[in-house]
């Protein structure tokens, strides 16, 4: 019966959806991902049989990495429902990776499985129940319950004691975690750390590091560029040859944030350019417009201002610029990150209002470390399990 309802419920949502979805998918942001998961344009089922790995973000699909270089490449299969994950789950392999449609369209595309592998909190109930219906063994990694959200998951109870009914295996960040997934229903819950600390990700190629202190605004969310462009106005009345990288979080921000960091570069004298234009960090301001050189910077900046945390978005993960000792400022809102954090040495934790003090007083601030690593072993056993029967 529940799912019944479910199912009916969805597909009325989605009826009445279709208008405002054909409108969002001229945005330059939906255009591909929007026609793919709800219209299923372009948007072939994935091949049977295989290790089916569904991801989101950019991030998540980052993290799966070590997961993916120790499995089959031929049964290796992979969704995401960004356009930002996409582009990294291509580079597992474009012939391989979809956009996971909407869940009234999983019915005929989902095809038989050997494993369902989820990242994090991708709870879409049809997906589990389809896969692990058409014969796959269901298994949810990095599995994360913040204390924010957790209130809100428990008023939903009875929504996700019915999910995991058909969810085989979890494998949670934290033992907190763990406890607050066995209280939605969560059965086979093992605690194994976060796989984002497992194989943090290396710099890919050496930048040249320009003259005088380099500070990374690093994943920024709205309001947070405007923040530490002023901390950073303050900070150059005493550090002259100190520059500002901002890697603004989401691709569809960059052209607004470049607009706003020129504004802000005009009004004080400061020069500023694009990254995709000029691939150095000579210019007072330099706007990262392009994806996957995050960490890069990360191993040439001396101070780290780590976005996602100013604004109540839950943070990002510091570990990738705590390998190379940078000193690292966050905001408040980390609650995404906790694990990670709890993690990481030296990472100094402030109000935004308290942003430009701490910034002035960087001398004060020892530099970072990761002081704790994850097992992906029991995650690869979990997997490895039910394609070797």
């Amino acid at each position: 019966m529940f799912k019944t309802i479910y199912t009916f419920v969805m597909f009325v949502v989605y009826i009445i959806a279709i208008p405002f979805l054909l409108l969002l998918s001229f945005k330059k942001k939906y255009r591909s991902s929007i026609p793919a998961r709800f219209f299923l344009y372009k948007n072939t089922p994935l091949k049977s049989n295989g290790i089916w790995f569904h991801v989101c973000s950019f991030g998540e699909a980052k993290a799966i990495k070590p997961l993916v270089d120790k499995l089959p490449k031929d049964k290796l299969r992979f969704t995401t429902t960004t356009h930002t994950g996409k582009e990294v789950i291509d580079r597992y392999s474009a012939k391989r990776s979809r956009y996971l449609p909407f869940e009234v369209l999983l019915f005929g595309w989902i095809k038989p499985q050997k494993v369902l592998v989820v990242m994090e909190a991708e709870f879409w109930y049809l997906m589990f129940y389809i896969a692990k219906l058409k014969g796959a063994k269901t298994i949810l990694i990095n599995a994360r319950m913040s204390e924010r959200s957790y209130p809100k998951y428990l008023k939903m109870r009875w929504f996700y004691k019915e999910l995991f009914k058909y969810v085989d295996e979890v494998y949670a960040q934290s033992d907190i975690d763990k406890q607050r997934l066995q209280s939605l229903g969560a059965t086979n819950v093992k605690t194994v750390g976060n796989i984002k600390l497992y194989d943090i990700q290396k710099a890919t190629k050496e930048l040249i590091k320009p003259n005088g202190i380099l500070v990374c605004g690093a994943s920024t969310h709205d309001k947070e560029e405007e923040l530490i462009l002023d901390a950073f106005y303050n900070f150059k009345q005493q550090n002259k040859t100190a520059k500002l990288v901002l890697v603004p979080r989401h691709p569809e921000r960059f052209d607004s944030v470049y607009e706003l960091s020129q504004e802000f570069a005009l009004k004080h004298s400061f020069s500023i350019h694009r990254y995709s234009q000029e691939s150095s960090f000579g210019s007072d301001i330099t706007i990262v417009d392009t994806l996957g050189e995050l960490v890069n910077i990360y191993a040439i900046s001396d101070i780290v201002i780590l976005g996602g945390a100013f604004e109540p978005i839950g943070g990002h993960n510091g570990a990738e610029a705590a390998q190379f000792g940078c000193k690292i400022i966050s905001g408040k809102h980390y609650f995404n990150q906790k694990d990670i954090f709890a993690s990481i040495d030296g990472i100094e934790i402030v109000d935004k209002d308290e942003l430009s003090d701490r910034l002035l007083a960087y001398k004060d601030i020892k530099p970072s470390s990761v002081t704790k690593h994850s097992d992906i072993q029991p995650i690869l056993n979990g997997i490895l399990d039910k394609i070797e029967r």
